[in-house]
């Protein structure tokens, strides 16, 4: 594990993880033939997960197959009952969850909302570790026959589904021809990017890889490191099973360690010399063979990144571009990358042997204030009802309703259920009598980093439902390094995502936009 510690301080920005599929797009990614024949290849009014503006399949089975039930998605606190406080002082809280930062910001300028533990790469790498879970394969033939995601599912697995599709023989569109190099083309602005239809949509397997700008160069890095260990000689599938390794060692090592802490994530995983072995007693699927995706986490604690997005982010020296903007000019996907949006890692993440910049982006902390670009989703992100009912374009407003209408238990009783001593409401700042002493989980999740952490990771019920969550389905993948190569390093000394993208050949060396000293 690493030793990097994350002890509490606020200073720059924090992270984001789930919820910059909000900087998304209405544009669907190109469907691919075989397992992307899915409802996450449909189009955007009908594709059912994409971070608060839909549901993904399954995720009722609480309110319509029983709170004991599991299938694609289920209960971890199957006893609990469902917290279901009046909807008008949900959307009351709601409205009090703004972040106070102006957008359109200089990042470098630095307030108390900023986390200085947390570079904000890690945001949209939560993102994109986020879709690698609950990325639904699942033929759309067999989606229509199951509507309710009960017996036709994949199980979440974190095996780089969006980079490799089903495969060379099945979603060749992703490969070159020689069957073994991910496909790659440079857009008009000569950035590499990913190969793109005539309409700028994006040949990818997952589309929400492509609505933002940021985790598209993500998955760009993963493919320039399948593909360099492909021209060192690898087999493909010696090459994927690397690349999926390596993805899997910096969830371990690097992103969990940031994001509920390193003493957390040592706790719950035991390294002996042949053998790796995961501790945990919250997450307990029924069937281990096919673990299912616990609604307490992806409807509530994984969303903890909602409110450590930045309204904008500088994208190398001197370009800093919003979240939400002109359409061609922010960080909305579905289109080709442009100069302006091109990443410069080194303002995402600590890249080794390099000196950091001056402003290097920082996550927002986790905390209960979201920014404000969050408030006014723009209809790209949340479409127009077809029926005329009034969109609800706050993220805070969207959460919340949601929980309560996919029957999550409230924070204090899950804190109880954990065996944790639960914050009352008057801690929490919830003054309304009509709470009856109880706090939605999410917001609960968010206060309780907040008070107990000063913001920089995970206190102790979202931090335990999130490691416990990614831990428990990796150490039931069979194939996962824990399993299969317990005793393998990526590297001799530590590897952590800059060291990743160092390996993958993804650090570009930007000229810097100030003018010589003297000049």
């Amino acid at each position: 594990m690493t030793a990097e510690h994350s002890k509490p301080r606020p200073s720059r920005r924090q992270l984001l993880s789930t919820a910059a599929a909000a900087v998304g797009t209405g544009v669907a990614a190109q469907a691919l033939p075989g397992a992307l024949e899915s409802a996450a290849a449909a189009k955007p009014v009908d594709r059912p997960w994409g971070h608060a503006v839909g549901d993904p399949r399954g995720s009722d089975i609480a309110v319509t197959s029983g709170r004991g039930a599991e299938a694609r998605f289920g209960l971890m606190f199957k006893k609990l009952p469902a917290f279901a406080p009046p909807d008008d002082l949900l959307i009351a809280l709601a409205t009090q969850m703004t972040d106070p930062r102006q957008p359109g910001t200089d990042p470098s300028v630095v307030d108390a909302f900023d986390n200085d533990k947390v570079p904000a790469g890690f945001t949209f790498l939560g993102q994109f570790i986020d879709h690698d879970m609950t990325r639904d394969t699942t033929p759309l033939t067999d989606q229509q026959a199951d509507p309710k995601g009960l017996k036709n599912f994949d199980t979440p697995l974190f095996d780089l589904g969006s980079v490799y599709g089903a495969g060379p023989a099945v979603d060749k569109a992703l490969y070159e021809a020689d069957g073994k190099q991910l496909k790659l083309r440079l857009s008009p602005d000569g950035i590499p990017d990913l190969p793109r239809a005539a309409d700028g949509t994006a040949y990818i397997g997952d589309p929400r890889n492509d609505e933002n700008h940021i985790v598209a160069q993500l998955q760009i890095a993963f493919i320039r490191l399948h593909n360099t260990l492909i021209a060192e000689g690898n087999s493909f599938e010696t090459a994927r099973r690397l690349t999926r390794w390596r993805f899997q060692w910096i969830i371990v090592h690097d992103y969990l360690p940031k994001v509920v802490g390193p003493d957390l994530t040592e706790s719950l995983l035991k390294q002996t010399k042949t053998a790796i072995t995961y501790s945990g007693s919250l997450y307990k699927p029924k069937n281990p063979n096919r673990p299912m995706m616990p609604l307490e986490y992806a409807v509530a604690a994984f969303r903890f990144g909602h409110s450590m997005i930045r309204p904008e982010y500088e994208m190398h020296d001197g370009s800093i571009v919003p979240i939400f903007g002109t359409a061609g000019h922010d960080l909305r996907g579905s289109c080709p990358l442009t100069a302006d949006v091109e990443a410069d890692w080194n303002y995402f993440f600590k890249i080794p042997d390099m000196d950091p910049p001056d402003d290097r982006n920082m996550s927002r902390l986790m905390d209960t204030k979201l920014s404000k670009p969050l408030f006014t989703l723009p209809t790209t992100v949340v479409p127009d009802d077809p029926g005329g009912l009034p969109r609800i374009t706050s993220l805070a407003t969207r959460n919340l309703l949601r929980a309560k209408r996919l029957g999550l238990p409230s924070g204090q009783d899950v804190a109880k259920a954990i065996g944790v001593t639960p914050l009352t409401n008057a801690e929490l700042g919830l003054d309304d009598a009509r709470w009856g002493g109880k706090a939605p989980l999410w917001y609960y999740v968010l206060k309780e980093a907040e008070l107990q952490c000063q913001g920089c990771h995970l206190g102790s019920v979202g931090g335990r439902i999130v490691a416990e969550t990614i831990l428990g389905i990796l150490s039931a993948d069979k194939s996962s390094y824990l399993n299969a190569g317990p005793t393998w390093r990526p590297a001799p000394g530590p590897f952590l995502m800059g060291d990743l993208l160092r390996r993958a050949g993804a650090i570009k060396i930007f000229p810097s936009a100030d003018p010589p000293a003297g000049g």
